[in-house]
C-alpha cells in the first residue's frame, strides 16, 4: 500500500508549540496593516477562469516570464505536487537530492515513483551523475537555496543538470522557495534551460504564508496541462485572497526591507552564538531563513528532548531530513524570541556536554 501523508507536516501541525519555538523556516508574519489595504480593496465575486489575471501578471512581472508559462498555486507545495503529478506515471524514476524536505519524497511515492537519491553538498554542487539516469528517469528535482541548508547551488552546476536531464529526455524541478530570500538579486533557474521547471513563493521571504501565494514556471504547453490537472485538486480559490496577492507583490519591496533586517539581525547574533559553541558544526549562508547544524557528538535527539522539557524551545528534527546528527534551525522569528531561544539552546548543549541533563 502506498504512502499518502507527509510525516514531517503531520509532526508539525499536531505537536504542541513550545514558548520558544525555532522550528519556523520563513521570516516572522506580516500583519495586514503591512499590506495596507483596507476592505473596499478587496471582494468575494470573482470570475471562475484559467488564473486571475492580474495576479498571474504580478507574477509573470516578478519572475521575468512570460504569463502563459505561470500557473498560480496555492504555495510551494501545491505547486511541486502539480508538476510531479503532471509528469510522472507510477513506475518512473525520480532523482531526488539528499538530504530534502521530507513532503517531496512523500508526494513523489504518492504518485507511485522510483526514488533515487544523489548528495547534495553543503557547498555549490551535487553529486549526481550521468550513469544515475536511465531510460525510465522522467524527473530530477532539487531546491535552491537548498532546504534544509540553504546553501546555494551555482548557475553552471544547474545548467550541468539541465544538461544531462535533457539527454535522458527528463525534466528538472527546482523549487525556488527560498531563493525568494535573496530578494532583488534573486534569478530564477528557468531562465537557464528549457529542461529546467521552477515552483516559489511569497511564503518564506515575506512573511507571507497565510496568503498562499505559490507559482509554476513551466514551458506554456506544459502550464496548460498543469491547469487541466489543477481542475482535479483545486478548482477555484478564494477571489479575495487572490486579491490581497496582487497588493502584496504592490508591496513587495516594503515588506523585503522588513524582511531583510529581521534575518540578518538574527543571521549576525547566530554568527556570534557559533563562535562560542564547541559542540556545533554548520556553514551559516548569507541568504535564507534556516541553518542545518550538525552535532559533533551525535546526540541531536537527547539535545531535542532536552530543549524541549527543560528549556521550552523547540527545533525541527533532523531525522525528518534523513539526517538524525542534525537539526533545522529557523532564523526568520521575532528577534527577542531568537536570542531567547539560543540563549537556552546553549544552555542544553553545555548539560550535555557536562552530562548534566538528569540534574
Amino acid at each position: 500500500m502506498r504512502s499518502t501523508d507527509s510525516e514531517f507536516l503531520h509532526w508539525f501541525k499536531t505537536r504542541k508549540p513550545a514558548r520558544f519555538d525555532l522550528t519556523g523556516s520563513g521570516v516572522a508574519p506580516c500583519s495586514i496593516s503591512d499590506l495596507e489595504v483596507g476592505i473596499d480593496d478587496i471582494d468575494i465575486a470573482g470570475t471562475v477562469s484559467y488564473g486571475y489575471e492580474p495576479l498571474q501578471q504580478a507574477i509573470a512581472q516578478h519572475s521575468d516570464v512570460p504569463v502563459e508559462c505561470v500557473v498560480s498555486a496555492s504555495g510551494t507545495s501545491m505547486a511541486n505536487f502539480l508538476v510531479m503529478a503532471a509528469l510522472i506515471q507510477p513506475g518512473d524514476v525520480v532523482l531526488i537530492e539528499e538530504p530534502t524536505y521530507e513532503p517531496i519524497l512523500a508526494a513523489a511515492r504518492f504518485l507511485g515513483a522510483r526514488i533515487k537519491r544523489f548528495e547534495r553538498n553543503a557547498g555549490s554542487g551535487t553529486g549526481l551523475k550521468p550513469a544515475m539516469f536511465t531510460a525510465r528517469t522522467k524527473l530530477v528535482v532539487l531546491t535552491n537555496l537548498h532546504n534544509p541548508t540553504c546553501s546555494e547551488l551555482a548557475e553552471p552546476e544547474l545548467q550541468r543538470i539541465a544538461e544531462l536531464a535533457k539527454n535522458a529526455n527528463a525534466r528538472v524541478l527546482v523549487d525556488e522557495v527560498y531563493l525568494e530570500c535573496k530578494y532583488e538579486t534573486a534569478r530564477s533557474a528557468f531562465h537557464l534551460s528549457r529542461e529546467i521547471i521552477c515552483t516559489g513563493s511569497l511564503t518564506k521571504a515575506y512573511g507571507l504564508g497565510g496568503l498562499r501565494c505559490g507559482w509554476v514556471l513551466a514551458d506554456p504547453d506544459l502550464a496548460r496541462q498543469m491547469w487541466r490537472l489543477k481542475d482535479l485538486v483545486d478548482p477555484s480559490v478564494m477571489h479575495a485572497g487572490e486579491q490581497l496577492k496582487v497588493i502584496a507583490f504592490r508591496r513587495l519591496d516594503c515588506l523585503a526591507v522588513r524582511a531583510r533586517k529581521i534575518v540578518d539581525i538574527n543571521r549576525a547574533f547566530l554568527r556570534g552564538f557559533l563562535e562560542a559553541c564547541p559542540d556545533l558544526e554548520v556553514a551559516v549562508p548569507d541568504y535564507g531563513a534556516c541553518v542545518f547544524p550538525r552535532m559533533r557528538s551525535g546526540r541531536a535527539e537527547r539535545l531535542l528532548e532536552l530543549l524541549h522539557d527543560r528549556y521550552e524551545t523547540d527545533v525541527v528534527p533532523g531525522a525528518f531530513f534523513e539526517s538524525p546528527d542534525h537539526f533545522r534551525l529557523g532564523i526568520g522569528m521575532r528577534h527577542e524570541v531568537f536570542a531567547e531561544g539560543l540563549t537556552r539552546l546553549g544552555h542544553a548543549l553545555r548539560d550535555l556536554r557536562f552530562g548534566e541533563e538528569s540534574s
